[in-house]
């Protein structure tokens, strides 16, 4: 076990490592992309990277494995839905988008094995969920569930305007990031959550600024769009940031 975790935590910097590539439009990172994309969706990516690597450097760290459920389930729903898409493409003359299929459906295999594997190692943590976390966390899942959706059917929901393929992966991502929240749900310990929390304040992080930034410059259409996004970023960082470092029943050490 002291092997694996080392192996997470090793992994959770890799990962994060593709997360700032994204985040500064760096070559290593955007030749991974599968198509030429603007700033502000490599910086999407690369904030669903960093909130990625929280919870691995944090299950590497700590050792919880019984946690990993909730994250494997995430990945293989990203991964499943985005290689139909990918394979959908391929099947439309993009044969360039098979190579990309492929790879997301293995990861996919991967993810579901691993949510299996992780499903019987049991938590270490007894504390419940609080229940303002765990309402919250009921609003995330119909937000996300909603955003996916409209996303995937092209809606112009973000507050710049996407390709129209990106829509489609970003929709696939927060669907996936619903079954994580949904996860903590339905076996609301203290533990399905503080990774959720993690991963939503590095989120946060990466994104508060350049769209607080955005304000002066936003297209007067997606005004709203902006005011809300960055009001649920505002909202969730707030939550992850008072459970994990003030409550006294839930901080870090506590």
């Amino acid at each position: 076990m002291k092997t694996l975790r080392g192996l997470t935590f090793l992994g959770g910097l890799v990962v994060l490592l593709f997360a700032f590539g994204f985040i500064y439009r760096l070559p290593f990172a955007a030749a991974i992309w599968p198509w030429e994309d603007g700033r502000y969706s490599y910086l999407f990516v690369g904030s669903i990277l960093a909130a990625v690597s929280a919870a691995m450097l944090w299950v590497g760290w700590s050792g919880e494995f019984g946690a990993l459920p909730a994250g494997s389930l995430n990945i293989f729903v990203i991964a499943l839905t985005t290689s139909i898409y990918f394979f959908k493409l391929a099947s439309q003359g993009r044969s360039d988008m098979t190579l990309f299929g492929i790879l997301a459906a293995i990861s996919a295999l991967a993810s579901l094995a691993a949510f299996f594997w992780s499903l019987k190692i049991p938590l270490k943590e007894t504390r419940p969920m609080p229940k303002p976390v765990k309402i919250s966390f009921g609003i995330f899942i119909a937000s996300l569930f909603a955003a996916g959706g409209a996303l995937i059917l092209g809606a112009p929901i973000f507050p710049w305007a996407l390709n129209p393929d990106s829509s489609v992966v970003f929709g696939c991502i927060f669907i996936g990031d619903a079954f994580y929240f949904l996860y903590g749900m339905f076996r609301p310990n203290w533990h399905n959550a503080l990774g959720q929390l993690l991963s939503f304040l590095a989120y946060d992080l990466v994104l508060i600024v350049p769209f607080v930034g955005l304000l002066d410059t936003i297209e007067p259409g997606r005004f709203i769009n902006l005011v809300v996004y960055t009001a649920v970023l505002i909202y969730s960082g707030g939550l992850a940031v008072y459970y994990l470092f003030i409550d006294p029943q839930t901080r870090f050490g506590a």
